[in-house]
């Protein structure tokens, strides 16, 4: 028996209109499955919990939505050994982009059904956990600004997700200011005397798909870290064209690093974004969670691992 929990409003309904796809596919080819539409993280959230303890023979939780919607559903799938199943319909997508989970409703539903569980680790903060990316400073007020922007909604209808983060790039550029920060690795210490953003990484990507820790892996129990420093903000905007093919990683204020457990101090206090959502601010410690839950991928090749994009 598969399980399905839909976020309603994720990618301004365009969930509804990939369950649609989905439940049309089940119904031809005869496979059981149960499903809720929610409302609200905290609804899906426990939902998932309670059916997760009431039945153990479910074959995979596959859900419909953004990376958000995911990212609530962390707390239940977490340790439950049942695989999550991605269905992208959000704005960045970033979960499903970093297990090469494919846009293509049916081809998605195809890894649902026939692809492989594998193990994924986690990223745990201040006793939550995210899935795909710990975004601190720069990019974590882009993403903010973007959630909370009336142009995420219009590049939604038209499929740009992407868009609305280099939109929000700009909108963010304005205001924000560098600060000094440190940050240490396993125990080892990096200062940097003005810091825009530190980019904590368990997939490839984020934001859409700009590829800011090109060489991190789903698996290998580490988080990739990339620091962005001393640097001016025609700098920072020139940089943002080579994060999209992970070009920027040596570029001289461009600091790579990657390690167990990472802390970060900033001189102003920093929102840190999981998974797109709000989860601490600085002073943070993040540590990785090796193979802390399962995830559906597709079944050739080990692309997936490499949480490259599809």
């Amino acid at each position: 028996m598969y399980l399905f929990v839909i976020n309603a409003k994720s990618g301004n309904g365009g969930a509804r209109r990939v369950w649609d796809k989905i439940r049309t596919v089940l119904h031809k080819r005869n496979i059981p499955y149960e499903y809720t539409c929610t409302q609200s993280a905290e609804e899906a959230q426990a939902y998932l919990k309670e059916r997760l303890t009431e039945r153990t023979d479910w074959l995979a939780v596959g859900v419909v939505g953004g990376d958000g919607t995911i990212h609530s559903l962390l707390p239940a799938m977490h340790n439950s050994g049942v695989p999550l199943a991605v269905f992208p319909a959000g704005s960045g997508n970033d979960t499903a982009r970093g297990f090469s989970i494919p846009r293509n409703t049916e081809a998605a539903l195809d890894v649902m059904l026939k692809g492989r569980a594998r193990s994924a680790d986690l990223i745990s903060i201040s006793e939550r956990n995210t899935l795909t990316a710990l975004a601190v400073g720069f990019d974590a007020e882009v993403a903010n600004n973007v959630n909370k922007s009336y142009y995420k909604k219009i590049c939604n209808l038209l499929g740009m997700g992407r868009l609305a983060y280099i939109i929000g790039i700009f909108h963010t550029l304005i205001s924000f200011r560098p600060a000094a920060l440190t940050v240490s690795c396993d125990g080892e210490e990096h200062s940097f005397s003005s810091a825009w953003l530190a980019a904590v990484n368990n997939v490839t990507t984020y934001g859409g798909g700009l590829a800011i820790c090109p060489e991190a892996r789903t698996d290998d129990g580490l988080l990739d870290i990339c620091i962005v420093h001393n640097c001016s903000r025609l700098k920072l905007l020139l940089l943002f064209p080579t994060v999209l093919f992970g070009k920027h990683t040596r570029l001289s204020f461009v600091t790579m690093l990657r390690g167990q457990e990472i802390t970060v101090h900033s001189s102003l206090p920093r929102l840190a974004l999981g998974d797109g959502e709000p989860v601490a601010f600085t002073p943070l410690t993040a540590s990785a969670l090796p193979g802390a839950m399962k995830v559906m991928t597709p079944s050739s090749g080990s692309r997936s691992l490499l949480g490259a994009e599809s």
